[in-house]
């Protein structure tokens, strides 16, 4: 090719050795329009059609991982709900519980104090019966003491009933007067 390009330099050809002749031109130029035909209807709506697909796959992928963070975020929400109401109501049931066993408590206290006033009438009772019998017992003991000293001192016998029984009350209201008297004394010291 140089061989060429030196012969026509020694021609005196003025051509242009950079520019193409224009066969190749015209040759090259049809080429590239049937390349440029067939790439723009045969390969470039196959590749949008694979980035359409991808497009819309990724799309769809991320409409998708939407709907999931949404539908996540709803059960998370929705378990937090239920887990105050939870809260709440165990709140309740223990407040109920508290309040039951303080019910309770005041109940037993009260069933007690009542138990405990039963029980302190009752021995009351039994001891006043006791302190009655007793009395009773005593009376009778020293009313026959007294009518049995009364008789050895007196050298008279005091078998009537009503005379020793006016003689036993005397000597039982001789003996509280004494007591009382014995007890003012001691009060007033």
């Amino acid at each position: 090719m140089i061989s060429r390009i030196l012969a026509n330099a020694a021609e005196g050809a003025t051509k242009n050795p950079l520019l193409p002749e224009s066969y190749d031109l015209l040759w090259s130029s049809v080429v590239f329009v049937i390349l440029l035909a067939f790439f723009w209807f045969k390969v470039l709506p196959n590749f949008k059609k694979t980035l359409d697909a991808r497009t819309e796959a990724i799309e769809g992928r991320l409409e998708a991982a939407e709907k999931a963070q949404a539908e996540a975020a709803a059960k998370t929400a929705n378990i937090e709900a239920e887990q105050a109401g939870a809260r709440a109501e165990a709140a309740k049931i223990r407040e109920e519980a508290r309040a039951e066993g303080a019910a309770i408590l005041a109940e037993l206290k009260e069933q007690a104090s009542s138990e405990a006033a039963r029980l302190t009438a009752t021995a009351k009772a039994q001891i006043e019966a006791e302190r009655q019998a007793a009395l009773i017992s005593l009376r009778a003991e020293v009313g026959s003491l007294a009518i049995d000293l009364a008789s050895s001192v007196v050298g008279a016998s005091l078998k009537n009933e009503k005379v020793a029984a006016g003689v036993v009350d005397q000597f039982l209201a001789d003996l509280e007067a004494a007591d009382s008297v014995a007890k003012t004394k001691a009060g007033k010291k």
